[in-house]
């Protein structure tokens, strides 16, 4: 028996070091609550040298996660666990995370540059006045195709059900984003509410799997880059690097329209490093910053002072930085609510789990 005391308390003693030596590591490295920002992204979604430049000017060190999809994003932060300082959702779930309270009303008195921001890109209707985000980057949904292997320049969605394209095209993996390529190629929002249009348009969508090599996320860069694929759907930021890597790639967007979509930075409601967010949502509203961010990623930045640093190669590319005209052509995304989301994810799974 008093073996078996001294034993437990040896352990004890072990462990209490060890704990100790971790908690002194952290301190030493700089890794407290107080001097740490965790932040929750998209992947591959800033330039990495900026993090380190961030935590040089501002003494802060970053902790840095990324998820693939907003609904992903959406259930971590809602069950808690792991707290986030700052987030980059997109603008129909900023509406729902509002709704829902899990964001921190911003104190505009420590925002500064943002009238570095275009007007455009403000004040928009999933967030009246910013009370809530700051703009990030924004972009469009497209086709992105490889001339090797595509003799006709697609110009509709209704392309993708091209029987000459089977086991061609490769769709990114939203629910969203799926649904809505079928809802605009039959004239419809993509906003729809109607349960048989849905419906319908889930049909619709399962005509299109024979042309379906995959339906991914990020892997969809690679695999067009490589030539593994000779079409895909993919968002336009994805789609400028693949350009940049492979000259048979092009981006278009469908004549019948496409997703607008606007993705910003909140502070969730459990962030435990205030000072640290607003540090960074500053550093990120520099234009200098922001430009280095927009050429490293290749979405397109609301940061208006940016672009007249940026190289105008890229900024006057009409695929990217897309006319009024054009845009007037595209939809944002609303909040359609939890119920009316969870018809579109069900019917989206049907999709993915279809073979014909």
């Amino acid at each position: 028996m008093k073996r078996l005391v001294i034993a437990a308390s040896t352990i004890l003693i072990v462990c209490l070091g060890l704990v100790f030596g971790i908690n002194y590591l952290e301190r030493a490295q700089g890794f407290t609550g107080d001097n740490t920002l965790t932040i929750y992204n998209w992947g591959d979604y800033i330039e990495p040298e900026l993090i380190t430049q961030f935590e040089e000017e501002t003494g802060y060190k970053v902790s840095y996660e990324t998820f693939d999809s907003n609904e992903a994003m959406y259930t971590k932060i809602n069950q808690g666990g792991t707290t986030y300082d700052i987030a980059i959702p997109s603008e129909y779930m900023i509406a729902r995370m509002v709704e829902e309270e899990m964001l921190i009303e911003l104190d505009h008195s420590k925002i500064e540059g943002l009238e570095h921001i275009d007007d455009d890109f403000l004040d928009l209707s999933f967030d009246k006045g910013n009370r809530y985000s700051i703009p990030y980057f924004w972009g469009t949904l497209g086709i992105i195709y490889n001339d090797k292997f595509i003799d006709e320049t697609p110009t509709s969605w209704n392309d993708l059900w091209n029987e000459d394209y089977r086991n061609q095209l490769m769709l990114i993996d939203g629910a969203r984003e799926v649904m809505g390529i079928g809802l605009q190629s039959e004239g419809y929002s993509l906003n729809e509410s109607d349960p048989t249009v849905l419906r319908n348009t889930a049909e619709k969508l399962k005509e299109m799997t024979p042309n379906v090599k995959a339906i991914v996320a990020d892997e969809i860069k690679m695999y067009m880059i490589q030539e593994e694929a000779a079409m895909s759907v993919t968002f336009s930021g994805e789609a400028s690097e693949m350009l940049w890597e492979n000259e048979n790639l092009h981006y278009v967007i469908p004549e019948e329209g496409t997703n607008l979509w606007f993705d910003n930075i909140v502070i969730p409601k459990t962030a435990q490093n205030l000072d640290a967010a607003y540090a960074f949502i500053n550093f990120m509203l520099e234009p200098e910053n922001a430009a280095v961010n927009a050429e490293y990623v290749g979405y397109s930045t609301p940061n208006e002072d940016a672009i007249e640093l940026m190289d105008p190669e890229i900024t006057e590319d009409e695929q990217f930085y897309p006319s009024d005209e054009a845009i007037e052509n595209m939809e944002v995304y609303d909040n359609l609510g939890a119920e009316l989301l969870g018809i579109y994810n069900d019917l989206f799974l049907e999709v993915k789990m279809f073979r014909k």
